[in-house]
């Protein structure tokens, strides 16, 4: 008699997160600069050879000479590059188990004592195209991350074809504060595969206070659909690493929720609701905020020590009015919620979220 057959249990398939398109053959993707002809490299050399010439390529359009003085960077045909190195402060579909391999510019956006003290040494094209190589060999990055590189597009665009030349192959991500010119974007099509943005305000108010460019949001909304309409929605590899597409950040800010509501709804309705987006809660007050004010008014120059002096036996000083005082806190969880929830309400639904399992979620 033969024993009762039990019926087998069904083995669950394991469903990926992402599917077509969002998902590339492993081992399949070949870079963008890759697929390049002689000819149109050559138009690339010869069209950044002649924007450093008459430079405009940032939304100052400066319109120098760059081989014979510099604009409002600072930054003549070289670069001025502060860190090069694989980095583990991005993304983790960017850096992966052995980093981006990151190119610190010096002289933009960028962190207090890049961007403002101009640390660093300077490189020409070429040299920084060989610093590429050995990112790639002896670091063995998932890909080149450049950083702030706004100001310097030209001479990276000489880099990359440089660099390809020698035997790069890894993707490219332009790491940008989106503060680009439709002409610089122009230059990097077909040679940038990631482009990291940032969109940091809505209104014009707050970009010329903030940021000191009063034009910032408008530049930078038109950057990234222009970003977005070269490479589209960002695309990974089984092992989850990002090889193509657009990477959209938004620090949210103390006060200014608000704007990153609108930005996300912007986001939803004329980009992409499929778009990757990094929604940050890392702020923290640096550089000039939370300082004294500074005032021309010799009444109001006035040391600390003297103030103190000044007042009443039992009296609290009179404190300095801050520069920034409202945005001189870090951010709070409800403010990066309420973000959040209106990046859901715009359809969004693509975010870099941590880990569940508070590991590495690569």
């Amino acid at each position: 008699m033969q024993p009762h057959l039990q019926p087998r249990p069904l083995r669950l398939r394991r469903h990926l997160h992402l599917a077509p398109p969002f998902l590339l053959d492993d081992g399949s993707y070949l870079p963008r600069y890759q697929l390049l002809s002689s000819i149109a490299a050559a138009k690339k050399r010869a069209q950044a050879d002649a924007h450093l010439r008459n430079c405009k390529l940032c939304p100052r359009r400066c319109g120098v000479n760059r081989y014979e003085r510099t604009g409002f960077c600072l930054i003549g045909d070289t670069v001025k590059v502060s860190v090069i190195a694989p980095h583990f402060g991005e993304e983790p579909c960017i850096q992966g188990h052995h980093g981006s391999g990151a190119v610190f510019f010096s002289g933009f956006c960028q962190n207090y004592d890049i961007s403002h003290q101009r640390s660093g040494f300077d490189l020409t094209p070429e040299e920084l195209g060989e610093w590429y190589l050995k990112l790639q060999e002896v670091g063995n990055v998932r890909n080149i991350n450049l950083v702030t590189p706004e100001h310097v597009v030209p001479q990276v665009a000489l880099s990359i074809l440089h660099a390809r030349d020698l035997g790069l192959t890894v993707p490219i991500v332009y790491n940008t504060s989106a503060f680009d010119s439709p002409a610089s974007l122009e230059l990097l099509d077909g040679l940038v595969d990631i482009y990291l943005a940032d969109m940091k305000a809505w209104n014009r108010d707050t970009s010329k206070r903030l940021l000191k460019a009063d034009d910032y949001a408008t530049a930078a909304r038109e950057s990234i659909k222009a970003m977005h309409a070269q490479v589209g929605d960002l695309c990974f590899t089984p092992d989850g690493i990002a090889k193509k597409g657009v990477l959209l950040r938004h620090l949210v800010m103390p006060g200014l929720v608000g704007e990153g509501e609108q930005i996300m709804r912007w986001l939803g309705q004329h980009v992409s609701t499929d778009l990757y987006v990094n929604i940050m809660e890392q702020y923290r007050p640096d550089a000039h905020v939370g300082k004294p004010k500074r005032s021309s008014a010799s009444s109001e120059r006035i040391s600390p020590l003297a103030r103190t002096a000044a007042a009443e036996p039992g009296e609290v000083p009179e404190q300095s009015p801050k520069r920034y005082e409202d945005i001189n806190r870090p951010v709070t969880l409800d403010e990066v919620s309420q973000v959040r929830k209106a990046a859901e309400e715009a359809g969004l639904w693509s975010f870099c979220d941590a880990a569940e399992h508070g590991g590495f979620n690569i």
